[in-house]
């Protein structure tokens, strides 16, 4: 079987072998083929080491593809069912899944640690507990989805990760009101599903905020209302806002500094909404002062921060709806092979999304 493996935590280069197996098949497990999956920035921070990750492992976590097999006590999936990849499976038992909380639940997680693929130099693990970059995979059975026969599997693989992510942190986490103003720092994959969050719910400004000119350009066919670099957010904020701040700070990108802009560029009793997943040694301050008189909520989202079934089925309605674009997200395919031009062109912020055709 075919797959792109990490060998050592740091490096920048997958190398796609023929020689890996998928392990640990059995009761309350599936088997899978994979079919697309896309590349999130989530996967070169695992590589770089940003995020806990052991090594050897296979990338990707969003993802889509059809049942294989099914082992014993599994139910409502069979062979030939089309899901999505879900890399936070809800086990609907433990403190966080009783509270409603199920995208706080972390038995899925615990996955990351135990090795679900193998090479004959030994084990090699799934990132997140899954790995998609691969032609087969064994996850437990709430990691697969069912998903309708109209979606196809490169939007499924989206809506697997950004798209949740994006969607749910405007809609579930900062509940954006309409006729608001918004700003998104870092407009990747995530960023352009939280502006079209935000659209959604009738946000009257959605300023786009990235480096990159290309992105700014697709920021304003997703819904941002103005788009501009980094160095123009303080004037934009002036124009706009008459220099009070936005009623909601979108950051996306996952670093202290950007989390600290978009902490200044929130209006007194507005809401910055971090979305970026960081490291663990970068540290993000405020002082006491303002934390107290500015009383500006601070809420951090993970995986869109809502139920995760219910926020696929949202999204798959949106999409259906015409609500949001998903196929204009895709701004680039590869088959496995070119995973590495993949990675290459993510790092340069040449693409939204890559969907790798497995």
């Amino acid at each position: 079987m075919r797959a792109a493996v990490l060998h050592e935590i740091g490096q920048d280069k997958l190398e796609v072998l023929d020689d890996v197996e998928a392990v640990g098949f059995g009761p309350g497990k599936v088997k899978l083929r994979i079919r697309a999956t896309g590349l999130c920035h989530s996967d070169i921070s695992a590589m770089k080491g940003v995020l806990p990750q052991p090594a050897p492992f296979i990338p990707g976590h969003e993802g889509a593809g059809e049942v294989i097999d099914v082992g014993d006590g599994v139910t409502g999936l069979g062979q030939g069912d089309r899901v999505i990849v879900c890399w936070l499976p809800a086990c609907r038992t433990c403190a966080s899944c009783k509270r409603g909380q199920t995208h706080m639940c972390l038995a899925g997680l615990m996955n990351a640690g135990v090795p679900n693929f193998k090479r004959p130099g030994g084990d090699v693990f799934g990132f997140a507990g899954t790995g998609t970059f691969t032609e087969e995979a064994v996850v437990a059975a709430g990691c697969a989805v069912p998903i309708p026969d109209d979606v196809p599997y490169e939007i499924a693989a989206l809506i697997g990760c950004g798209v949740t992510t994006g969607l749910g942190a405007a809609i579930n986490t900062a509940q954006v009101e309409a006729g608001s103003s918004v700003a998104v720092i870092g407009c990747g994959g995530v960023g352009i599903s939280a502006i079209q969050g935000a659209r959604v719910q009738g946000a009257a400004q959605i300023v786009a905020v990235d480096p990159v000119a290309s992105r700014r350009e697709a920021a304003l066919k997703f819904g941002a209302t103005e788009a501009v670099s980094p160095d123009e957010l303080a004037d934009a904020k002036q124009r706009i806002t008459a220099g009070e701040g936005f009623d909601y700070v979108f950051e996306v990108v996952g670093k202290s500094a950007t989390a600290r802009t978009a902490y200044e560029t929130t209006r007194r009793g507005g809401t910055l909404c971090v979305v970026g997943a960081g490291a663990m040694d970068d540290l993000f301050q405020v002082n006491m002062f303002e934390l107290f008189f500015d009383e500006k909520s601070i809420l951090p989202s993970m995986y869109g921060g809502g139920d995760v079934l219910r926020s696929y089925e949202r999204a798959i309605a949106l999409w259906r709806a015409g609500r949001i674009d998903l196929e204009g997200m895709i701004t680039h395919r590869v088959r496995l092979d070119g995973i590495n031009d993949a990675l290459d062109q993510m790092r340069t912020g040449e693409a939204l999304r890559t969907c790798i055709e497995i």
